[in-house]
């Protein structure tokens, strides 16, 4: 009976519209109860699903025919104007495509960043979030030697407030990648990293931050390879430790 006063606030906890104090309530109840957290992550998949049904539009060839019959020429219309008309249509049926174009290319980018939320919420709900346990990097590193296509490095955390509790292979789409967690101040913070050009073929478009996102999430390339930064922790905090990663030689 707990959880059922949670999950009646479910859809506005996701969409940010409680107060802060009980918004981190929610945070915390999400973290430990993994029947609410199965619940958070379908219904933020139901809700990704949705935005990017609704920004996807591509003119019909009905819609082209009634634009055209709604700007034909008259046979008492000079030649210039009918040339004029032309262009005009031209300009409406290329600004069309180029929109479609767009807003293909955008909702491919939010819908990245939606599948790495996704991946966050779904290892922390996870009864065995890491595979491989360990604080030190140079345990975790050499542990996907050979399970992922590329190598990588993990800064030094020595006199900073995070804390590494370890990693595990995942997928992006059909590309592979570590996903790595870390601890700051009682949050806990993924970070994923694949490789450039696979991801980048498998998904195309730029890497869009959605206008409300669920976290506060940082991405970069560097050295062909893509770096995502998530988690409930602070902005602050998410471009701290996204910095270590950055200055890793």
């Amino acid at each position: 009976m707990v959880c059922e006063s949670w999950r009646t606030k479910l859809d506005i906890y996701l969409d940010g519209e409680v107060a802060e104090t009980e918004m981190r309530n929610f945070d915390v109840h999400v973290r430990n109860c993994p029947s609410c957290a199965g619940d958070a992550l379908a219904r933020v998949q139901m809700k990704r699903s949705i935005q990017a049904a609704g920004k996807r539009f591509a003119p019909t060839s009905d819609f082209r025919r009634r634009v055209r019959m709604s700007i034909a020429p008259k046979a008492r219309r000079s030649l210039s104007l009918t040339w004029m008309l032309a262009a005009a249509l031209s300009l409406v049926v290329v600004a069309s495509s180029l929109s479609a174009y767009l807003g293909i290319q955008r909702t491919r980018g939010e819908q990245a960043y939606s599948e790495i939320a996704d991946l966050h919420v779904a290892t922390l709900a996870s009864s065995s979030p890491v595979d491989v346990v360990s604080t030190d990097r140079h345990t975790v590193k050499p542990w996907f030697q050979g399970k992922i296509p590329f190598a990588f490095d993990l800064p030094e955390l020595q006199n900073s407030d995070f804390s590494l509790l370890g990693g595990r292979m995942t997928f992006l789409g059909q590309t592979p990648g570590a996903h790595l967690i870390y601890d700051v101040r009682k949050h806990h913070i993924s970070v994923l990293v694949f490789q450039e050009r696979s991801l980048t073929a498998g998904l195309g478009g730029d890497f869009i931050s959605p206008k409300k996102p669920s976290f506060n999430m940082e991405t970069w390339s560097q050295g062909g390879l893509r770096y995502f930064v998530i988690g409930d922790a602070s902005a602050a905090d998410i471009n701290n430790l996204s910095n270590l990663f950055k200055a890793t030689p």
